[in-house]
């Protein structure tokens, strides 16, 4: 397989990072389709997808229907929600994907298919926390998926108006880790779609070094309404965090990814990043379901997997479930 030979791709999640990568996708040559719903789908039809940056609006013609049957079988599948709609996806995902479609998820946390191709003795674990009744891993084949963890800023302005404030990193890779022309070929497509897109050794690891920083700083800022800056600079906030990030690195040792950081090392990462709103912060301001499950609550589960005791992060998911429930976001 060649880069060449993925030329229908659907995006399912035209939200911010989904709109995103659907536009520069199309701009490749891809013929993107979008799986979109209500103001979103009318605006797609209307004036295609717009992303914003700092110099210019780029505009893209897609094709846009809420019935994925509409599209067919597909290359590449994109999918891009948060966690709390995957169910609804699974659901009706299965006209969009035969034997060879390529299912990349670009989503935050840890995704169903964790387990899938991972060795060790958690091998084949499934995680009640993101697929409780595992019907996502029935509709979603393991055999399909290509992983994908997302370093890049976006957001959404207006429904199909996406802006990209800043990153461009993609990294991508096989659930059982093998290298394979597949993995390599969407990754070739990519970089044509002008991302800095490479391919992980163990995707797992890159997924679980990403959730590591955004377990805490995301719920934190929803509890808080805070920015990235103010949450590190509050000194017993941060302590609060580091404590809930160090039960999460004892789990991550435990089931195979070592972390060879200590807290305070991704602080200044994340410092460097300025004055930030979270998605999960931006979320809540819009009245969006939160994904708690695919950040925290899964991992205390994993927690419980491995005999890790999890104080720190109960408590973190308490909270943020509780403050996420009373508004109606959980």
């Amino acid at each position: 397989m060649t880069h060449k030979n993925i030329r229908k791709a659907c995006i399912y999640g035209a939200g911010a990072i989904g709109g995103w990568l659907g536009a520069r996708l199309a701009g490749a040559g891809c013929s993107v389709s979008v799986v979109a719903r209500g103001a979103t789908l009318q605006a797609l039809n209307s004036h295609g997808l717009r992303v914003v940056n700092e110099t210019d609006t780029v505009s893209t013609a897609v094709h846009a229907s809420a019935d994925p049957a509409a599209f067919g079988v597909q290359d590449l599948v994109v999918v891009a929600v948060k966690g709390p709609a995957l169910l609804d996806v699974a659901r009706h995902i299965a006209p969009l994907i035969g034997p060879d479609t390529l299912v990349l998820t670009a989503m935050n946390g840890v995704p169903w298919w964790f387990f899938q191709g991972f060795g060790g003795r958690y091998a084949g674990t499934q995680l009640k926390a993101v697929d409780a009744t595992g019907e996502i891993a029935a509709a979603i084949p393991a055999a399909n998926v290509i992983g994908c963890v997302v370093h890049a800023s976006c957001s959404v302005d207006a429904p199909g108006v996406v802006r990209h404030h800043f990153g461009n990193g993609l990294i991508i890779g096989e659930p059982s880790s093998q290298p394979g022309e597949r993995v390599q070929a969407l990754a070739n497509l990519l970089v044509h779609a002008g991302f800095a897109a490479s391919v992980s050794a163990q995707i797992q690891k890159d997924i679980w070094y990403k959730l590591w920083g955004n377990m805490t700083v995301n719920p934190v800022s929803a509890l808080t309404g805070a920015t990235t800056d103010l949450i590190l600079g509050d000194e017993l906030v941060r302590n609060f965090i580091s404590s809930v990030m160090l039960e999460a690195k004892e789990i991550g040792a435990r089931i195979g990814i070592p972390i060879d950081q200590q807290p305070q090392d991704r602080h200044a990462v994340t410092l460097k990043l300025g004055a930030f709103k979270t998605s999960m912060l931006q979320d809540v301001e819009a009245g969006k379901a939160v994904e708690i499950d695919a950040l925290v609550t899964v991992v205390r589960e994993l927690g419980q997997l491995t005999g890790v005791a999890t104080p720190y992060t109960d408590a973190l998911l308490g909270l943020s479930r509780l403050h996420a429930r009373v508004r109606g976001l959980y």
